[in-house]
């Protein structure tokens, strides 16, 4: 539970403003993420394909080839960003994906690479994506036609909506906060149906950190040993593998990636 007594955190908010280190951790509420720096973000992560990359979408490609394509008739994107590859990797086994984003800036993104067609520098991605899963589509084009950009926040979600539900790098990159981190992965775990899957990737020990020239972004440094806690009490199957830190990305204080898999429990 948040503050105001709801069940979910207000992923993303948009209250911007300074904050008083005396007044605690930086929630989420706490940052302008509809003035997210998109470009900025793009440029220092994704206009090249980075090892870090390659072990994510292998390790979600391994969880997509289990499904027959389209055997999954809604799954969900939370906290979908302008990173393209997660949504991409859904274009074979989910009829339709549902991309929920909060901020202004990454909407219009999204929105943007929907309508006119993705920039050049998602080829090498979208390559490998299909190279692990051959029922994707032949175009990234196409593999993204079944994406529905959704604005909005976790809280509004409802309970056992989607059969599937993704999340990368989120939950720790906007709160410092820990019970907000939980109650974010909390609400990622029940929007799914009970035995529906997870599939997640997160920053190891990531402090609250910047893009480009910009302001500092709120952050909760995580493990292993937090994501055993966090999700082993909410789900089966739990399994979370490590990547070592790419050192090919900038320097975030990170000292990884750890990725995540489990089915909902039925409780």
């Amino acid at each position: 539970m948040d503050t105001t007594g709801r069940s979910g955190p207000p992923y993303p908010s948009h209250a911007p403003g300074r904050w008083n280190r005396s007044a605690g951790p930086r929630r989420n509420r706490d940052a302008d993420w509809n003035a997210w720096p998109v470009a900025d973000y793009l440029a220092e992560n994704y206009r090249r394909l980075h090892p870090c990359d390659v072990g994510v979408i292998r390790h979600h490609a391994a969880v997509y080839r289990t499904f027959a394509p389209g055997a999954l008739p809604r799954t969900l994107e939370l906290g979908a960003g302008p990173n393209l590859y997660p949504l991409m990797q859904a274009g074979a086994a989910s009829l339709r994906v549902d991309a929920l984003e909060p901020s202004a800036a990454n909407v219009r993104y999204l929105r943007q690479q929907l309508d006119n067609g993705p920039d050049d520098s998602w080829r090498p991605f979208y390559t490998l994506c299909r190279s692990l899963d051959p029922a994707l589509p032949e175009s990234c084009t196409d593999a993204l036609r079944r994406v529905r950009v959704v604005p909005g926040t976790a809280e509004e979600l409802t309970d056992g909506t989607y059969a599937l539900a993704s999340m990368n790098f989120v939950a720790e990159s906007v709160t410092e906060d820990f019970a907000e981190f939980t109650a974010l992965c909390d609400t990622f775990v029940r929007a799914v149906r009970p035995g529906g899957r997870l599939v997640a990737s997160f920053m190891e020990r990531m402090p609250s950190y910047r893009i480009g020239e910009g302001p500092v972004w709120p952050a909760c440094p995580v493990d292993g040993a937090a994501l055993q806690a966090v999700f082993g009490p909410r789900t089966t199957g739990l399994r979370i593998e490590r990547l070592a830190k790419d050192r090919t990305l900038p320097e975030y204080g990170d000292t990884g990636v750890l990725l995540m898999t489990a089915l909902r429990s039925d409780t």
